[in-house]
């Protein structure tokens, strides 16, 4: 009766946002965590829980609720947020629950071009646990999960280990650089990011007061377009992102990103198994203007790195039969931008705008079957934070999509959301 007794109280008090224990160390916020065991917090814990926090606009925060083990040296943070998006197309669909200009209809179907449409299945659940001892250091166990698996069932989304500057698991990979891609209520995001999420062993490190760096071996994902002379087969190489960093100021960083893929197939006329090298380079960034205003920026070129980018994921874009040379595959050129600003207008309201390029290359004659040649995206949005945990935006998209033969097609999107965070 009494630990029934005080859950209750526990949940009244979450329900009015008042919190048991709260600490502001390092400018964090208030609404932090509830504590559960004997005596007071470890504040060396709870502030594993912030240094930790994914820089992806989309991903949860620091938890409410946290349970402490006897000794408090370990604890155990239950979070997430509930999301409600409600969006209509007018003028043009992209024919996707999220905004994709590759799935735009090309040239426009004017008898069906227009779409309302409702979501709450990218709302988060997660478990977080902390600690820190003399053989580890500081060490974190994370999983989480949304409902866009099928017919809405959890999906796993991240589940990883850090220690020591080594990350275990899946999670953003490498070649992403969260923190410069600008914040979209839209779940996809602006189409030439590169905003993928791995299984990898990634080591990060610091290179002295301004420089960091990180490498890393993640598991290929590819996506190629096949012909009767050639077929997929395991693939025999991780990939390897690496990448350097200059930090300056409270916000503003600069990292430049290289990423190394083997991909393999078998070439039936030659009876053989045959590898292509695909490589990636980026520069990204963020760059705080004024305390009230940043602007973010992403740069991507490579050949057999389709699966990275964001609008050209899973659309068989790796690797592509080359014309000239009946039984091999050819990687594919392309070149992806993102541009955008953030102004904090006041402590509680923001408002940002971008704009993104995702462009193929094709080369040796080859002719992609569904004319794709280009896709742009662009976007503005406001934010209100109502209370510390509920976040209100609304959003306008334009999508435009380009085929081979210069054909255009556009879709236009205005959302609005609810998002209240646990």
């Amino acid at each position: 009766m009494k630990k029934l007794l005080l859950l209750c109280i526990i949940l009244c008090l979450s329900l009015s946002e008042f919190p048991v224990w709260a600490q502001k160390k390092n400018n964090r916020p208030r609404d932090v965590i509830f504590l559960l065991g004997k005596g007071n917090g470890n504040d060396e814990i709870i502030g594993i829980f912030y240094e930790t926090q994914l820089q992806h606009f989309q991903d949860p925060r620091a938890p409410r609720f946290l349970l402490l083990d006897q000794k408090r040296k370990v604890a155990l943070g239950i979070g997430g947020y509930v999301k409600m998006t409600v969006s209509d197309d007018f003028k043009g669909i992209s024919d996707n629950i999220d905004f994709i200009p590759y799935d735009i209809a090309v040239p426009n179907n004017h008898v069906d071009n227009g779409q309302f449409q409702m979501d709450v299945f990218t709302s988060r659940l997660f478990l977080k646990l902390v600690g820190a001892n003399k053989t580890l250091g500081k060490y974190t166990a994370y999983i989480e999960t949304d409902f866009r698996g099928p017919h809405h069932t959890l999906r796993l989304r991240q589940a990883y280990v850090s220690m020591k500057g080594f990350l275990l698991g899946q999670s953003w990979s490498t070649f992403s650089d969260l923190s410069a891609l600008p914040p979209t209520i839209d779940f996809q995001g602006p189409n030439g990011n590169t905003a993928l999420r791995n299984v990898q062993l990634r080591y990060t490190f610091s290179l002295g007061k301004h420089w960091s760096a990180a490498a890393a071996i993640e598991a290929p994902q590819v996506s190629y377009t096949l012909t009767d002379n050639t077929q997929m087969i395991h693939q025999r190489m991780p990939d390897i992102p690496l990448w350097i960093q200059f930090d300056w100021g409270k916000n503003s960083h600069i990292r430049a990103s290289g990423l190394f893929r083997g991909l393999s197939y078998r070439n039936d006329i030659l009876r053989k198994n045959r590898m292509k090298m695909g490589w990636g380079v980026q520069m990204s960034g963020l760059a705080e203007i004024i305390p009230q205003l940043s602007f973010y920026y992403q740069g991507t070129y490579g050949k057999g790195i389709s699966q990275y980018v964001t609008d050209l994921s899973g659309n068989n874009l790796d690797l592509v039969p080359d014309p000239k040379n009946p039984g091999h595959l050819q990687a594919v050129p392309v070149l992806a931008v993102v541009g955008g600003i953030r102004w904090n207008i006041t402590p509680k309201l923001f408002t940002s705008a971008n704009y993104s390029l995702a462009h193929v290359y094709y080369e040796n004659g080859y002719t992609v079957s569904d004319g794709y040649k280009q896709g742009q995206y662009i976007c503005g949005n406001m934010f209100y934070n109502l209370t510390s945990s509920c976040m209100l935006g609304v959003e306008y998209l334009h999508g435009i999509r380009e085929d081979k033969n210069k054909t255009l097609g556009h879709a236009n999107r205005v959302q609005a959301s609810v998002q209240y965070n646990f």
